[in-house]
């Protein structure tokens, strides 16, 4: 008996007698009927049929739950469904309540950056800056910053033992807002970099803002592991600080 080139169906040969014609259909039906099932497997709606190890065998992946997203298993052989990893994470939060500091400790070095949000910074003391010290580190001559629109073409120190991250803020009013980012901060071979930007409330006039962009450096290279943040002058009265991990 001849067969097809691609799937190997019986079919009769030119010179099979009529009376065979039956049986070769059926025979052949069979056999489209059997491919045909075994390139489309599924059985419900919504699930997808991917290429097996077994040639011209398809395999039905179940559709996923509400949200997951489509990718590949850890052998990179098959699909499969899984929940997306957001790109941040809320590590933690911390409020503040006439704090003389806000501290974020044990930050995991699971993540590629950090992320601060500081939602309306009030200091005790009017017109008072928020201030961070990378890795909590109050030691002489660690820490620098610039304003962003600033070029350091010439050699810069270390003269510092924190960063600012933002201007003066009004003592009884709050609507401000900052974000600080470290870039690479679990690495442990350089030194380490922020960026911050955000506006703050006017002390004489609270109808009015200030905003200002920084960077700043800390020469160490031990991976972050805390932030400390402080009011350059008295307690921070309260605040919102929320920290994120950023994929």
């Amino acid at each position: 008996m001849a067969s097809t080139t691609n799937y190997g169906w019986t079919t009769p040969d030119d010179t099979s007698l009529v009376k065979d014609g039956a049986s070769a259909i059926r025979t052949l039906g069979s056999s489209i009927d059997t491919t045909t099932k075994n390139l489309n497997p599924q059985t419900t709606t919504g699930a997808i049929a991917y290429r097996s190890a077994t040639a011209n065998v398809n395999t039905s992946l179940p559709i996923g739950t509400a949200g997951q997203v489509l990718t590949v298993n850890s052998g990179a052989t098959a699909p499969e469904w899984a929940t997306p990893i957001s790109a941040f994470t809320l590590i933690t939060s911390v409020s503040a309540s006439n704090s003389a500091t806000v501290q974020f400790t044990s930050i995991p070095a699971t993540y590629r950056n950090l992320l601060v949000y500081v939602r309306n910074f009030k200091p005790a003391t009017d017109a008072a800056t928020l201030l961070v010290r990378y890795n909590s580190d109050s030691g002489a001559n660690r820490h620098s910053d610039q304003g962003i629109g600033a070029s350091a073409t010439t050699a810069q120190t270390f003269n510092d033992t924190s960063v600012q991250i933002s201007l003066g803020n009004d003592n009884s009013v709050a609507n401000g807002f900052i974000q600080f980012q470290i870039f690479d901060y679990a690495n442990t071979s350089t030194w380490k970099f922020g960026l911050s930007n955000g506006i703050t409330t006017d002390e004489t006039t609270t109808t009015s803002y200030k905003y200002r962009n920084r960077f700043s450096v800390y020469n160490q290279t031990g991976a972050i592991s805390s932030l400390e943040f402080l009011a350059n002058s008295g307690n921070i009265t309260s605040g919102d600080f929320l920290l994120y991990g950023v994929k």
